[in-house]
């Protein structure tokens, strides 16, 4: 195929307007070009991204266990800041207590299952006496 090696030489600009230029000419073509570019992989990144540079790129640059990672740096303005950094801890502090009470949910749950498998447990066993 000498013109997809010609046009993989031009870059991606050139499969875009060959795209648009399918469009164009009939909307089908362009279609059938679009898919072609996206089932090739030839619109992503060259770092090997596809779907992973968009949506999962962040994840891979994030810590695990956190959500968010706020911006550190200061916006100039001491009175945003202070409130920035307080309303921060404060979301940090209700991130906690939110994580300990899921715990202590889970437990909860986990005993109440387990009890009542004991309770079955004893009935059958007294029942079968």
């Amino acid at each position: 195929m000498p013109i997809v090696a010609k046009l993989d030489e031009l870059g991606k600009p050139a499969w875009i307007a060959l795209m648009i230029l399918g469009f164009f000419i009939w909307w089908p073509l362009g279609l059938a070009t679009l898919a072609f570019i996206i089932g090739s992989g030839r619109m992503t990144s060259s770092k090997g991204g596809g779907v992973t540079r968009w949506y999962g790129g962040a994840d891979q640059m994030r810590p695990a266990g956190t959500w968010w990672q706020p911006s550190t740096r200061p916006s100039g303005n001491r009175a945003f800041d202070e409130y920035r950094q307080e309303t921060l801890r404060r979301l940090e502090e209700e991130q906690r207590e939110f994580q300990e009470f899921l715990v202590r949910l889970r437990m909860a749950k986990d005993k109440a299952e387990f009890d009542q498998f004991m309770a079955e447990r004893r009935t059958r066993t007294d029942s079968s006496l």
